[in-house]
């Protein structure tokens, strides 16, 4: 039943809601700018806090790493790898279209040989061949266990260290890529044998395999596009684009070199990456920042998955390919079913585990055991640690809890008393009710983002002291109209590194304990 939820509202009254909303925030930012400006200097912000830009004056926010390896420190190598890719592709698209797919293979091999060499390259044909043996057997359960009991020895000690010394050599990007590529080569020979599995015919070759994997676009960055969408894509010999697609590509591109640049500048502003991890600062600064601080990194890492995804998504729809979309705005969220920062394990976990134990999402227990499995896996692929099973277990309570309150308001008299009100009021209702579960999303993903005290310190000043911002919230709740039935997924895995070093990869490297706890650059 979702009455009310996609009812028209008063135009006059959208724009309201949205000016209260875009003020809270304004006001919010004008708190952590002030913050920021005072505390440039401050000693615990020299790791993280470098000069910028000659011509600003200001100093920048360089704690993502992440973030500073794509668009600073190793641009030109990315650039580099991407436009060849480019470039081979629409050569071949020219001469030889039906064998697009074989040259994506044999470029992306190559990439991986020159940038890891040839023990990775060996290891992943390993980690390749083992899997399609184990598919061809079609059992869906041995193909999981085999795949997740694989995807284990690049969490855990001491399988991860001995894999890990297959690779040698000083190139400092080495530790992400390897981790980035072993990861995602293990999802996506899950996805290829729980394929295989649904064949009726035949299997499918472990040439169709290696060109999947080897796709170097998605080999170490992601996202994941699962295996049938991507075989009858790569395949498909007709390449006609539809009309005003190729300007409608350029203009994403542009669009992303934009906020690139816009990320750029509100670092050199807002120290919003460094400030939390500096907990004697946090006590002292007001709930405004403190509240804004906490919503304006979860928009920042949303931004940061559409810019870096839409990269490679944009390159990918150059190849006629469809990738996963980008994810959608913390801005726009209030259900946690909406919730998810990587379509692409999102998409890969609701297609092979979610819908496929929870079917219609309408039996208590059937949803219970779907979304226990689901995240019993994101956890597995994020890194095993307390961290991420209280991620997890929130989460994953949060969706149920959506479900029975759900189902609870389905009964009399409340769905007589909701049909007895027009839609709109149904809309400003059921918003008003949301509030809460919006911060609950913010708060649970804070969680994962940045550390457990600077969780606890939010809620402390939410709970205690937020009204004005909860009100400003209901009204931000009032816009949203759309539901659909996803769990969040964001790849956090466990890396082997020293104490205070930090390791991060959007979505395959994370720190076990938490994204930006420690923003020392490895």
């Amino acid at each position: 039943h979702t009455m009310g939820v996609k009812a028209a509202l008063p135009r006059y009254e959208l724009y309201f809601y949205n000016v209260v909303l875009c003020t809270a925030m304004l006001w919010a930012a004008r708190w952590i700018f002030d913050v920021s400006s005072s505390n440039s200097n401050r000693k615990t912000f020299k790791t993280s806090v470098q000069p910028g830009w000659y011509y600003s004056g200001r100093k920048m926010d360089t704690a993502d790493v992440e973030w500073m390896m794509w668009f600073s420190t190793f641009r030109e190598h990315v650039i580099f790898a991407l436009s060849g890719h480019v470039i081979f592709a629409k050569i071949c698209s020219l001469l030889a279209p039906q064998y697009r797919s074989l040259v994506f293979m044999v470029y992306g091999m190559l990439a991986v040989f020159t940038s890891m060499g040839w023990a990775y390259v060996t290891l992943i044909l390993s980690h390749c061949v083992l899997l399609y043996s184990i598919s061809l057997v079609k059992l869906r359960w041995l193909c999981f266990v085999a795949g997740l009991t694989t995807l284990a020895t690049f969490k855990m000690e001491p399988f991860i260290s001995w894999q890990a010394g297959f690779v040698t050599g000083s190139f400092e990007l080495r530790p992400l890529l390897f981790y980035g590529g072993c990861g995602f080569t293990i999802m996506r020979c899950m996805s290829f044998a729980l394929e295989n599995c649904e064949k009726k015919d035949g299997n499918y070759s472990i040439l169709e395999l290696l060109k999947y994997n080897f796709y170097l676009p998605f080999f170490y960055f992601g996202p994941i596009m699962t295996f049938d969408k991507f075989y009858i894509q790569a395949n498909n010999p007709n390449l006609t684009r539809k009309d005003g697609e190729m300007w409608n590509i350029c203009l994403q591109g542009l669009l992303h070199l934009g906020v690139i640049m816009i990320v750029a500048v509100l670092l050199h502003f807002m120290y919003i990456l460094t400030i939390p991890s500096d907990m004697k600062l946090l006590k002292n600064i007001s709930d405004w920042a403190l509240v804004g601080l906490a919503y304006l990194n979860l928009v920042y890492d949303w931004v940061k998955a559409a810019v870096m995804f839409g990269v490679i998504n944009t390159i990918s729809r150059l190849d006629h390919l469809d990738p996963p979309k980008p994810p959608k705005c913390i801005t726009m969220l209030y259900v946690f079913s909406e919730t998810h920062f990587d379509r692409g394990i999102n998409d890969f976990l609701c297609k092979y585990v979610y819908n496929y134990l929870g079917g219609k999402h309408d039996n208590v227990l059937d949803e219970l055991i779907a979304s226990l499995c689901t995240f019993g896996i994101a956890a597995l692929w994020l890194g095993p640690g307390w961290v991420v099973f209280i991620w997890a277990f929130l989460n994953c309570f949060g969706r149920n809890f959506e479900l029975w309150t759900a189902q609870f308001f389905t009964m009399e008299p409340f769905i007589s008393i909701e049909m007895a009100i027009s839609e709109s009021m149904s809309r400003r209702i059921r918003a008003v009710f949301n509030t809460f579960n919006f911060w609950t999303i913010v708060l649970y993903n804070v969680l994962a983002l940045n550390s457990l005290e600077f969780a606890k310190l939010v809620a402390k000043r939410l709970l205690l002291k937020g009204e004005l911002l909860v009100i400003s919230d209901q009204f931000k709740c009032i816009l949203k109209s759309k539901r659909v039935y996803c769990p969040l997924l964001h790849p956090l895995p466990k890396i082997p590194a020293p104490p205070r070093q930090t390791l991060l990869l959007l979505p395959s490297l994370w720190t076990q304990t938490s994204k930006r706890q420690s923003r020392d650059y490895t």
